[in-house]
């Protein structure tokens, strides 16, 4: 009978773990069916048009997912300054950015030294295909681009265009007959908007509007209501929707697979290459994120990895930290009970600004060029490389990667750019593996600034309800004035005690009870007052108690 009832609880146990991590087993599920299809389908010789089927269910997910991005930053970003002190909110902003560049100098330097080591670059490898690309830009170029998209000029054009520095070629030359003589090509700098979400722009319009607005105290209390109703809808339906994920990770996954051609001959070219970039995520997923988050909060690092394996297993087969946003955000909350307010901040935010992957498979790259063609690169030449690759990787983080910020690396210090086709056939699996890396390190920096403010927070939020209460108290004696009433006036001054512990109902010696009749210091003999008298004395205390607050 005991046995019996031990594998009852034992089952029931199952089931409820079963339950809880269903939508996670499901996604991880989705990973490995879709490896596995798109392997098996590989020998069909599929067409195009049977491989763009496979792939559609796929898109509609990703397409679906990304049009929960606008309103879930904005709605997001504004609850949540909106409901934070202006010293929380610049501490808050320190401690990010700070964190984020220790962790980025960490990811560049284990980069250049894994790829002087291993040296994954053997000239006989080396496959010359030459392309057709824009080349001009400068890194000048590309931080001028950051700075003009953070101020844009329209908000509403910001959410569907970004601005970016192109250089269109431009033939010089003069007529002789019938044929131009001496044409020359040049390129000319035109600023333009091109397709694509602004998010830094929008990020710094919400924050800014957030921040006002938590100065506007009573008066924008509607507008704050407003934005954390939204809020909660869009994560609702995101929560929704997500029960749809496993589905699309598979047709994503083995419609990628299908799309790359010469699988086995790619694999055995650029492993070493692959494998001294994995090796580099996997040093600083592994050990340098997890030190620093120790060093900071001296907690367990698996604590956390548990509680967002659902986002970083979504992020991985989507291939974008943006999609995997609003499933961050809930992991964070629900599994390791983070501050909203914190983590609707910090993830917007770290989407922009979290450079570890894409700098280190910068890096990376560009030396691996470099060894291909036999360039030695001296010691400024790599610390340029590094720079370079922060600066780029800013510029284009929220967009894919593609061949842009690698141009721009490579211009800078002078390498061939016709070998940048041949590490972008294995970007498809790379980009996934360091856009789970990226969602990781964004949760790392969350949890640790939300354990070096949360103190503060929660000594603001009963500041902020104490004052409320006081508030409160002088509305009500401010009535009592107005009416002039000759009731007994029997009121309680709230503490801040108090306000941490509304339920609390019964009295404690910290109350201030006031009355027509007060007590002397010997408590023996009564005064009677005018009840004007005691209300202006009450709401000159209480004037009082806001000013320390």
């Amino acid at each position: 009978m005991a046995l019996k009832g031990h594998f009852y609880y034992k089952w029931k146990e199952f089931k409820e773990l079963w339950s809880q991590n269903l939508l996670l087993s499901l996604t991880i599920s989705g990973v490995i069916i879709g490896i596995w299809l798109g392997f098996i389908l590989r020998g069909q010789n599929l067409s195009e048009n049977t491989v763009s089927l496979v792939k559609f269910p796929g898109e509609i997910f990703m397409q679906v997912l990304k049009l929960m991005i606008l309103p879930l930053i904005i709605s997001s970003l504004i609850a949540a300054l909106a409901q934070m002190d202006l010293k929380e909110s610049k501490q808050m902003a320190i401690l990010t950015v700070g964190y984020y560049s220790v962790t980025t100098f960490l990811a560049i330097v284990t980069a250049i030294f894994l790829v002087t080591v291993i040296h994954p670059g053997d000239p006989s490898i080396k496959k010359q295909i030459h392309i057709q690309e824009n080349t001009n830009i400068s890194p000048l170029d590309t931080f001028l681009d950051v700075l003009r998209n953070m101020f844009p000029e329209n908000f509403v054009q910001a959410t569907f265009q970004r601005v970016k520095t192109v250089y269109s070629p431009l033939n010089v030359g003069f007529l002789e007959g019938n044929k131009f003589v001496n044409q020359t090509s040049e390129f000319k700098k035109e600023i333009q908007y091109v397709s694509g979400m602004n998010i830094l722009g929008i990020i710094v319009f919400c924050t800014s509007f957030g921040i006002v607005i938590s100065h506007l105290g009573e008066k924008a209390k509607l507008v704050v209501e407003f934005f954390v109703i939204c809020e909660a809808a869009i994560m609702k339906m995101i929560e929704i929707f997500m029960w749809f994920a496993p589905i699309g990770i598979i047709c994503l996954i083995a419609g990628n697979l299908l799309e790359v051609e010469n699988l086995s001959d790619t694999a055995a070219v650029l492993f070493w290459y692959v494998f001294t970039i994995i090796s580099g995520l996997f040093i600083h997923t592994v050990i340098t994120m997890p030190s620093v988050y120790y060093f900071v909060t001296r907690k367990s690092p698996i604590r956390l990895i548990k509680g967002v394996t659902q986002a970083i297993v979504t992020t991985f087969g989507t291939a974008s930290s943006g999609a995997s946003l609003p499933i961050s955000m809930q992991c964070l909350e629900e599994n390791l009970w983070v501050d909203r307010r914190i983590s609707r901040f910090i993830l917007p935010l770290g989407a922009n600004i979290n450079l570890d992957g894409n700098a280190l498979y910068e890096a990376v790259a560009v030396i691996f060029i470099a060894q291909l063609n036999n360039i030695s690169l001296s010691f400024s030449q790599i610390i340029t490389i590094s720079f370079i690759a922060t600066i780029a990787s800013l510029g284009l983080n929220s967009v894919p990667v593609g061949l842009v910020t690698i141009f721009v690396t490579l211009n800078t210090v002078g390498l061939p750019v016709n070998d940048v086709p041949l590490i972008i056939t294995v970007d498809w699996l790379l980009d996934r593996i360091r856009t789970a890396m990226t969602v990781l390190g964004d949760a790392y920096v969350t949890d640790a600034v939300s354990h070096c403010i949360s103190k503060d927070l929660k000594e603001a939020d009963r500041n902020n309800r104490y004052h409320q209460d006081i508030q409160a108290e002088i509305r009500m004696l401010e009535s009592a004035v107005n009416s002039r009433r000759p009731s007994k006036v029997s009121l309680i001054l709230p503490t801040p005690a108090m306000s941490a512990a509304p339920c609390c109902s019964r009295r404690r010696h910290s109350e201030t009870i006031l009355s027509p009749h007060l007590l002397n210091a010997n408590n023996q003999q009564q005064h009677p007052l005018n009840l004007n008298d005691v209300i202006i004395t009450k709401m000159n205390s209480s004037l009082h108690k806001i000013n320390e607050v």
